[in-house]
Order: C-alpha cells, then sequence, then structure tokens
C-alpha cells in the first residue's frame, strides 16, 4: 500500500540513545544498591518512562523516586546525549527518503520528554527535517504502549491513523502503533528472540537496520 504519513519513534530508531540511557540510569540505581546488568536494566526499561516504574524502583531501592532524583536523571542523561550521541546508521538518510515520498507528512512520535527529544534530534542534524511535528508522550493522557501519542500525530498530519506507516523498536512501541490501527514495521537488528518478541506485539514487517528503509519504502 502507499502510506500517506509515517511517523517515526525516536530512540533507538532516529538515534542510538538507549545505551547512553539506560548505561545513566544503570549507574544510578546501583548508587541507591540496585545493581542491575545491563540486559536487565534493558528488559525493565526500554521503551517505558522511568516514572512508570516508580513502584518497582521504590521497592528494589527502598527510598523514594522523588523529584529531585528525577532532575538529576535527566540531567546526567542529557550531558550523556549531548556529548556521546550519534544517529542510528541509516537513519537520517530513511528520515530523508520518507520526507519526500510523503511530501512532507512525517512525524516523531516518541513517549520521552519534548526536551530530550528535541536535543536528540538537533544533535544529528534531524531537528529541521521534523520541525513542528514532533509529538512527546509525556504530553498525551497516556503514553506507550498507548496508542495517544500516534493518534495525535496521525491527526495533526490530517491523516486516517491506517493509512499511516508507524517506524518502530520495542514492544511498547509496536503496542502503541497497532493500537493506533496504524501498519507497523520495527527495526530488529538483534536476532531470533527480538524478532519473535515484535511480531508476537503484533509488527507487520520487521527489517535489520535503519539503512535498508529507503529501498522499502520506494514504490514498486
Amino acid at each position: 500500500m502507499k502510506f500517506e504519513a509515517i511517523l517515526f519513534d525516536c530512540d533507538g530508531v532516529l538515534v542510538d540513545s538507549e545505551p547512553l540511557t539506560l548505561g545513566v540510569l544503570q549507574g544510578m540505581l546501583a548508587e541507591r544498591g540496585w545493581n542491575l546488568s545491563p540486559d536487565e536494566c534493558e528488559r525493565l526499561f526500554l521503551g517505558r518512562q522511568v516514572r512508570s516504574q516508580r513502584a518497582l524502583i521504590e521497592a528494589r531501592t527502598g527510598q523514594p523516586l522523588t523529584d529531585a532524583w528525577m532532575d538529576a536523571f535527566y540531567a546526567r542523561r542529557n550531558e550523556a546525549l549531548r556529548t556521546r550521541l550519534r544517529a542510528m546508521p541509516g537513519a537520517v538518510q530513511a528520515a530523508q527518503a520518507a520526507h519526500r515520498l510523503c511530501g512532507g507528512r512525517i512525524a516523531c512520535a516518541s513517549g520521552a520528554d519534548r526536551a530530550k527529544v528535541e536535543l536528540q534530534l538537533a544533535k544529528v542534524g534531524l531537528l529541521a527535517l521534523f520541525d513542528g511535528r514532533i509529538f512527546s508522550g509525556h504530553e498525551m493522557p497516556a503514553t506507550k504502549p498507548a496508542p495517544d501519542v500516534y493518534l495525535a500525530a496521525a491527526r495533526h498530519l490530517r491523516c486516517a491513523p491506517e493509512r499511516c506507516l508507524v517506524i518502530e523498536d520495542t514492544t511498547v512501541g509496536v503496542t502503541a502503533g497497532k493500537a493506533a490501527g496504524a501498519i507497523v514495521w520495527a527495526l530488529c537488528p538483534e536476532g531470533a528472540e527480538q524478532a519473535e518478541a515484535l511480531r508476537g506485539h503484533g509488527a507487520d514487517r520487521l527489517f535489520a537496520s535503519m539503512a535498508e528503509l529507503p529501498a522499502l519504502l520506494a514504490p514498486a
């Protein structure tokens, strides 16, 4: 089918931010006595807001999740992003191709806070391409896996959700895109276990690299 709009997740799709963000979180939780391996941290927090895991964090650390702690997390996270963030390989070219194909009807629909999304897109040279079409789950009644952020993006672009293509990389995001009624393609570079999880949550197509996307989008 010809998609009328293409809606991109940000973290892990456009930018390679997840190892940086999860690394900061892992370190700060260790400082509170909760020692997680990188794999455990990813399993518990990938694609989710930290605040959404408040009960778990408080139970495992024995300390409240305060605004001051969250502010410190955001500050350390943002410093890591400002100094070390890179685009996902092929993501800039993929976003440019989508923009051409859809006549500019693309959006970035993220579960992250707006400041983070804008910082990241600016860092990798994508902010101008998505300017005015950035949507944050923090500004919605509910964030991913709820569909709100994708529904808001589709509504802004005046496009029925079922005519939109969503590009995701996590089961949380795939669930959100499918709940919105969109077609969802999932970035899946890590093999059979990841593929099974993404398909199990409804992904319509898997691809291994953002560099593949322009060819996949090209009209037959």
